[in-house]
């Protein structure tokens, strides 16, 4: 089905692209499980700023209560902090793939960019040290970007602090895109290999390949997974 666009009406805000997003990891985590052998596992993680900041003013008002439901006994606190500094907490909207020989191994994530990881430098910053910190890993990274509200550009913002030639860069007139990574070691040289694909509103989403391990890798296929989350969400019948 084409892509609708998530960020303006009709759909928003009658369908919230929160919602939409955390559906659509589920679904792709879904369709990778049905491909991976049982050595590897795909699960989403989810979640949004503004959620994070409501956990933390919880912990604040009520220190007592343990992560464990238990009340706990507050016996310790260290000294005023020398610093306090302004923070930034981005958006998470991911599928993260393990290995699951000798404990659970990240080996590959898909991030689906959401509208809070372009609202301003410092969290686009984030975003890409994030990318680069899994590449720099050997984690293989998918970056899909649907989002219409903000024009910014995450692959570019990573290949900037990753110091990638022009080659790498998308152009600045791309606002939607997927672009899988694979870091790879050849004749004792580290690279990263790239694959990228351009659409807009009203275009098929694109199949991307995820390099799982070695030479192994599985299609991606955000297109059906795309479909499927808006017809559980609604969006189609």
């Amino acid at each position: 089905m084409p892509l609708l666009d998530h960020f303006r009406p009709p759909v928003y805000p009658r369908h919230r692209w929160e919602s939409f997003h955390s559906n659509w990891a589920t679904r792709i985590a879904d369709a990778l499980n049905d491909r991976l052998p049982e050595d590897f596992l795909a699960e989403e993680y989810t979640h949004s700023a503004d959620s994070l900041e409501i956990d933390i003013a919880t912990y604040e008002t009520d220190p007592d209560v343990g992560g464990n439901g238990k009340t706990a006994t507050l016996t310790w606190r260290p000294q005023a902090p020398v610093v306090v500094m302004p923070a930034t907490f981005p958006d998470n909207f991911e599928v993260k793939v393990f290995g699951r020989v000798g404990g659970m191994n990240l080996v590959a994530a898909i991030e689906l960019v959401s509208p809070g990881n372009k609202d301003r430098p410092a969290v686009m910053q984030a975003f890409a040290s994030k990318v680069a910190a899994y590449l720099h890993q050997g984690v293989a990274v998918i970056i899909i970007d649907i989002v219409t509200a903000r024009r910014a550009n995450l692959h570019n913002a990573t290949m900037r602090l990753m110091s990638g030639p022009a080659t790498t860069l998308l152009p600045d007139e791309v606002a939607q895109y997927a672009v899988s990574y694979r870091p790879v070691i050849r004749d004792a040289r580290p690279e990263i290999e790239q694959w990228r694909e351009t659409f807009g509103v009203g275009d098929a989403l694109p199949t991307m390949p995820l390099r799982i391990t070695g030479d192994f890798f599985v299609p991606v296929d955000f297109e059906t997974a795309y479909t499927e989350a808006c017809r559980r969400r609604r969006i189609i019948q």
